[in-house]
Protein backbone atom coordinates (compact mmCIF):
# COMPACT_ATOMS: atom_id res chain seq x y z
CA UNK A 1 0.00 0.00 0.00
CA UNK A 2 2.83 2.43 0.86
CA UNK A 3 4.57 1.76 -2.47
CA UNK A 4 1.27 2.26 -4.27
CA UNK A 5 0.77 5.63 -2.58
CA UNK A 6 4.28 6.80 -3.43
CA UNK A 7 3.83 5.74 -7.07
CA UNK A 8 0.46 7.42 -7.15
CA UNK A 9 1.80 10.76 -5.94
CA UNK A 10 4.75 10.63 -8.34
CA UNK A 11 2.38 10.21 -11.26
CA UNK A 12 0.03 12.75 -9.78
CA UNK A 13 2.65 15.47 -9.63
CA UNK A 14 3.52 14.69 -13.24
CA UNK A 15 -0.02 15.69 -14.13
CA UNK A 16 -1.59 12.27 -14.79
CA UNK A 17 -5.27 13.13 -14.30
CA UNK A 18 -6.49 9.62 -15.08
CA UNK A 19 -4.62 8.27 -12.07
CA UNK A 20 -6.34 10.85 -9.86
CA UNK A 21 -9.75 9.79 -11.09
CA UNK A 22 -9.01 6.09 -10.68
CA UNK A 23 -7.90 6.49 -7.07
CA UNK A 24 -10.71 8.81 -5.98
CA UNK A 25 -13.63 7.67 -3.90
CA UNK A 26 -17.08 7.66 -5.42
CA UNK A 27 -18.69 11.08 -5.47
CA UNK A 28 -20.03 12.57 -2.26
CA UNK A 29 -20.27 15.94 -0.54
CA UNK A 30 -17.21 17.82 0.64
CA UNK A 31 -17.20 21.07 2.60
CA UNK A 32 -14.09 23.22 2.26
CA UNK A 33 -13.50 26.30 4.40
CA UNK A 34 -11.55 29.20 2.92
CA UNK A 35 -12.45 27.95 -0.57
CA UNK A 36 -12.34 31.30 -2.35
CA UNK A 37 -8.60 31.25 -3.09
CA UNK A 38 -5.39 29.24 -3.05
CA UNK A 39 -5.46 25.58 -2.10
CA UNK A 40 -9.10 25.75 -1.04
CA UNK A 41 -10.17 27.04 -4.45
CA UNK A 42 -8.13 24.42 -6.25
CA UNK A 43 -9.57 21.66 -4.06
CA UNK A 44 -13.07 22.88 -4.93
CA UNK A 45 -12.18 22.95 -8.62
CA UNK A 46 -10.77 19.42 -8.62
CA UNK A 47 -13.57 17.90 -6.57
CA UNK A 48 -16.20 19.53 -8.82
CA UNK A 49 -14.41 18.16 -11.89
CA UNK A 50 -14.69 14.66 -10.43
CA UNK A 51 -18.42 14.99 -9.83
CA UNK A 52 -18.47 15.80 -6.12
CA UNK A 53 -20.99 18.12 -4.52
CA UNK A 54 -18.81 20.92 -3.14
CA UNK A 55 -19.80 23.38 -0.43
CA UNK A 56 -17.21 26.15 -0.27
CA UNK A 57 -17.14 28.79 2.41
CA UNK A 58 -15.95 32.37 2.10
CA UNK A 59 -16.07 35.36 4.42
CA UNK A 60 -17.31 37.50 1.52
CA UNK A 61 -19.34 35.39 -0.91
CA UNK A 62 -20.01 38.47 -3.07
CA UNK A 63 -16.28 38.59 -3.88
CA UNK A 64 -15.84 34.84 -4.45
CA UNK A 65 -16.19 34.99 -8.23
CA UNK A 66 -13.68 32.24 -8.99
CA UNK A 67 -15.31 29.89 -6.50
CA UNK A 68 -18.75 30.65 -7.93
CA UNK A 69 -17.45 29.84 -11.41
CA UNK A 70 -16.59 26.28 -10.30
CA UNK A 71 -20.25 25.54 -9.61
CA UNK A 72 -19.71 25.06 -5.89
CA UNK A 73 -22.41 26.00 -3.39
CA UNK A 74 -21.11 29.05 -1.53
CA UNK A 75 -21.89 29.60 2.15
CA UNK A 76 -20.82 32.67 4.08
CA UNK A 77 -18.50 31.85 6.96
CA UNK A 78 -16.14 33.68 9.26
CA UNK A 79 -14.55 30.94 11.37
CA UNK A 80 -13.82 33.40 14.18
CA UNK A 81 -17.47 34.44 14.54
CA UNK A 82 -19.70 32.06 16.49
CA UNK A 83 -22.86 33.61 15.00
CA UNK A 84 -21.50 33.09 11.49
CA UNK A 85 -20.70 29.45 12.28
CA UNK A 86 -24.19 28.95 13.72
CA UNK A 87 -25.78 30.51 10.61
CA UNK A 88 -23.77 28.16 8.40
CA UNK A 89 -24.87 25.14 10.43
CA UNK A 90 -28.50 26.26 10.22
CA UNK A 91 -28.31 26.63 6.44
CA UNK A 92 -26.81 23.15 6.15
CA UNK A 93 -29.17 21.45 8.61
CA UNK A 94 -30.05 17.99 7.26
CA UNK A 95 -27.27 18.10 4.64
CA UNK A 96 -25.03 15.03 4.85
CA UNK A 97 -21.33 15.83 4.52
CA UNK A 98 -18.83 13.09 3.69
CA UNK A 99 -15.58 15.05 3.97
CA UNK A 100 -14.82 18.20 5.95
CA UNK A 101 -11.67 20.09 4.99
CA UNK A 102 -10.80 22.81 7.49
CA UNK A 103 -8.57 24.81 5.18
CA UNK A 104 -9.04 28.46 6.21
CA UNK A 105 -5.93 29.92 7.83
CA UNK A 106 -3.66 32.95 8.10
CA UNK A 107 0.11 33.45 8.36
CA UNK A 108 1.08 36.93 9.63
CA UNK A 109 4.82 37.56 9.75
CA UNK A 110 6.05 37.26 13.35
CA UNK A 111 9.73 36.41 13.23
CA UNK A 112 11.05 36.87 16.76
CA UNK A 113 9.70 37.01 20.29
CA UNK A 114 10.28 40.78 20.34
CA UNK A 115 8.12 41.14 17.19
CA UNK A 116 4.97 39.72 18.78
CA UNK A 117 1.93 41.94 18.77
CA UNK A 118 -0.48 40.03 20.96
CA UNK A 119 -3.61 41.16 19.15
CA UNK A 120 -2.16 39.60 16.00
CA UNK A 121 -0.97 36.57 17.95
CA UNK A 122 -4.46 36.03 19.35
CA UNK A 123 -6.03 36.39 15.91
CA UNK A 124 -3.75 33.69 14.49
CA UNK A 125 -4.93 31.28 17.18
CA UNK A 126 -8.56 32.35 16.66
CA UNK A 127 -8.44 31.60 12.93
CA UNK A 128 -6.09 28.61 12.76
CA UNK A 129 -7.03 26.70 15.93
CA UNK A 130 -10.31 27.86 17.42
CA UNK A 131 -11.88 28.31 13.98
CA UNK A 132 -11.58 24.66 12.93
CA UNK A 133 -12.85 23.60 16.37
CA UNK A 134 -15.94 25.81 15.96
CA UNK A 135 -16.66 24.51 12.47
CA UNK A 136 -16.10 20.86 13.36
CA UNK A 137 -18.35 21.07 16.41
CA UNK A 138 -21.11 22.67 14.33
CA UNK A 139 -20.92 20.10 11.53
CA UNK A 140 -20.63 16.85 13.51
CA UNK A 141 -24.33 16.04 12.89
CA UNK A 142 -23.81 16.53 9.14
CA UNK A 143 -20.72 14.34 9.17
CA UNK A 144 -22.47 11.61 11.15
CA UNK A 145 -25.11 11.57 8.40
CA UNK A 146 -22.42 11.17 5.71
CA UNK A 147 -20.96 7.92 4.44
CA UNK A 148 -17.24 8.67 4.74
CA UNK A 149 -16.98 10.64 7.99
CA UNK A 150 -13.58 12.11 7.16
CA UNK A 151 -12.17 15.29 8.67
CA UNK A 152 -8.96 16.81 7.34
CA UNK A 153 -7.51 19.77 9.22
CA UNK A 154 -4.87 21.69 7.28
CA UNK A 155 -1.75 21.99 9.41
CA UNK A 156 1.83 22.79 8.41
CA UNK A 157 5.32 21.40 8.72
CA UNK A 158 5.87 24.46 10.91
CA UNK A 159 3.46 22.91 13.41
CA UNK A 160 5.72 19.91 13.96
CA UNK A 161 7.44 20.10 17.35
CA UNK A 162 9.95 17.47 16.25
CA UNK A 163 11.01 19.44 13.17
CA UNK A 164 11.33 22.90 14.76
CA UNK A 165 15.04 23.61 14.71
CA UNK A 166 15.14 27.16 13.38
CA UNK A 167 12.44 28.98 15.31
CA UNK A 168 10.49 31.94 14.01
CA UNK A 169 6.86 32.01 12.84
CA UNK A 170 5.56 32.78 16.31
CA UNK A 171 1.84 32.29 16.64
CA UNK A 172 1.56 30.28 13.43
CA UNK A 173 3.65 27.38 14.74
CA UNK A 174 1.71 27.32 18.01
CA UNK A 175 -1.65 27.52 16.25
CA UNK A 176 -0.86 24.53 14.06
CA UNK A 177 0.62 22.45 16.88
CA UNK A 178 -2.57 23.10 18.87
CA UNK A 179 -4.66 22.15 15.83
CA UNK A 180 -2.73 18.89 15.65
CA UNK A 181 -3.65 18.11 19.25
CA UNK A 182 -7.29 19.06 18.65
CA UNK A 183 -7.34 16.60 15.76
CA UNK A 184 -5.84 13.81 17.86
CA UNK A 185 -8.50 14.49 20.48
CA UNK A 186 -11.49 14.37 18.11
CA UNK A 187 -9.96 11.26 16.54
CA UNK A 188 -10.04 9.59 19.96
CA UNK A 189 -13.59 10.76 20.68
CA UNK A 190 -15.20 9.93 17.34
CA UNK A 191 -13.11 7.04 16.05
CA UNK A 192 -15.56 4.50 17.44
CA UNK A 193 -18.31 6.22 15.40
CA UNK A 194 -16.43 5.49 12.18
CA UNK A 195 -14.72 8.87 11.83
CA UNK A 196 -11.25 9.27 10.36
CA UNK A 197 -9.67 12.55 11.50
CA UNK A 198 -6.24 13.64 10.28
CA UNK A 199 -4.02 16.67 9.85
CA UNK A 200 -2.31 17.40 6.55
CA UNK A 201 0.80 19.38 5.67
CA UNK A 202 -0.03 20.77 2.21
CA UNK A 203 3.58 21.70 1.52
CA UNK A 204 5.11 25.05 0.64
CA UNK A 205 2.73 26.12 -2.09
CA UNK A 206 2.59 28.89 -4.69
CA UNK A 207 -0.29 30.84 -3.14
CA UNK A 208 -0.69 34.33 -1.72
CA UNK A 209 0.48 32.85 1.59
CA UNK A 210 3.34 30.75 0.22
CA UNK A 211 4.61 33.20 -2.37
CA UNK A 212 5.80 32.70 -5.98
CA UNK A 213 9.08 31.00 -5.03
CA UNK A 214 7.39 28.01 -3.36
CA UNK A 215 8.33 24.68 -5.00
CA UNK A 216 4.81 23.21 -5.14
CA UNK A 217 1.94 24.35 -7.36
CA UNK A 218 -1.59 24.56 -6.00
CA UNK A 219 -2.59 21.85 -8.48
CA UNK A 220 0.03 19.44 -7.13
CA UNK A 221 -0.81 20.17 -3.50
CA UNK A 222 -4.56 19.81 -3.98
CA UNK A 223 -4.22 16.60 -5.98
CA UNK A 224 -1.94 15.12 -3.32
CA UNK A 225 -4.32 16.13 -0.53
CA UNK A 226 -7.21 14.45 -2.35
CA UNK A 227 -5.14 11.31 -2.88
CA UNK A 228 -4.32 11.00 0.82
CA UNK A 229 -7.93 11.62 1.85
CA UNK A 230 -9.22 9.08 -0.67
CA UNK A 231 -6.88 6.37 0.58
CA UNK A 232 -7.51 6.82 4.31
CA UNK A 233 -8.81 3.90 6.33
CA UNK A 234 -9.72 3.42 9.98
CA UNK A 235 -6.11 2.67 10.94
CA UNK A 236 -5.13 6.19 9.84
CA UNK A 237 -7.40 7.93 12.33
CA UNK A 238 -5.45 10.53 14.32
CA UNK A 239 -2.41 10.73 12.03
CA UNK A 240 -0.27 13.51 10.51
CA UNK A 241 0.33 13.41 6.73
CA UNK A 242 2.15 15.31 4.02
CA UNK A 243 0.40 15.93 0.71
CA UNK A 244 2.95 13.55 -0.83
CA UNK A 245 1.42 10.61 1.04
CA UNK A 246 3.95 10.24 3.83
CA UNK A 247 3.35 10.45 7.56
CA UNK A 248 5.09 13.33 9.33
CA UNK A 249 6.61 13.51 12.80
CA UNK A 250 4.51 15.32 15.40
Amino acid sequence: MRLLKVLFVALLCAGNASIVQAAEESEGTVLITGANRGIGLELATQYIADGWNVIGTARRPDAADELRATGATIVQLDVTDQDSVADMAAKLSGQAIDVLINNAGILPDIGTLADIDFDTYSRILAVNTVGPARVTQALIPNLKAGNLKKIMNTTSGLGSITDNERGGFYGYRESKAALNMFTRTIAAEFGSDGFICIVMNPGWVQTDMGGPNAPTTVEQSAAGIRSVIANLSAKDNGTFWTFEGEQQAW
